[in-house]
């Protein structure tokens, strides 16, 4: 089985489950990055004022076709109880290209249901998995017995 692994992270946290995914399925790697700068103070309200509106950004170029896979898993964090836009941008200029899914999340917070029901809806499909951890979890090394189950 093809699989890809999409992701935006803003702080990295995303970016080390989706990093482990990858490396457990030995799975292609496409890390979301845009031209729109959310890093620090001003990045961080940026960042919200975004997702709020569920804006959709441009993207850098991207390396990978999701058509091209059985399977993606797509992460990204929580923003304001919404999904980095940066990944909804994704999964916007990507409609119609996805055949299997599963979506993960990294949060403050425990409370995932709403941004994956955010991500289907985009989509237009229901994920195999959903996979939901706290950036407390990820930052700790405490995830990888979750992870295992999500990618089984």
């Amino acid at each position: 089985m093809k699989v890809l692994v999409a992701y935006y992270s803003r702080t990295n946290v995303t970016k080390k489950v989706g990093d482990e995914i990858a490396k457990s399925l030995n799975a292609d790697v496409e890390e979301i990055t845009t031209p729109t700068k959310y890093g620090g103070k001003l990045g961080y309200a940026r960042a919200g004022r975004d997702a709020m509106g569920e804006k959709i950004i441009d993207l850098e170029d991207l390396k990978y076709n999701p058509s091209d896979y059985d399977l993606v898993y797509l992460g990204a964090p929580v923003w304001v109880g919404k999904a980095a836009n940066p990944m909804i941008s994704y999964i916007k200029q990507n409609e119609g290209k996805f055949n299997d899914v599963k979506f993960f999340a990294t949060a403050g917070s425990q409370d995932f249901d709403k941004i994956f029901k955010q991500m289907q809806n985009y989509i237009g499909k229901s994920p195999q998995k959903t996979l939901g951890l706290t950036t407390k979890e990820v930052k700790k090394g405490e995830f990888k017995e979750k992870l295992q189950s999500f990618i089984d």
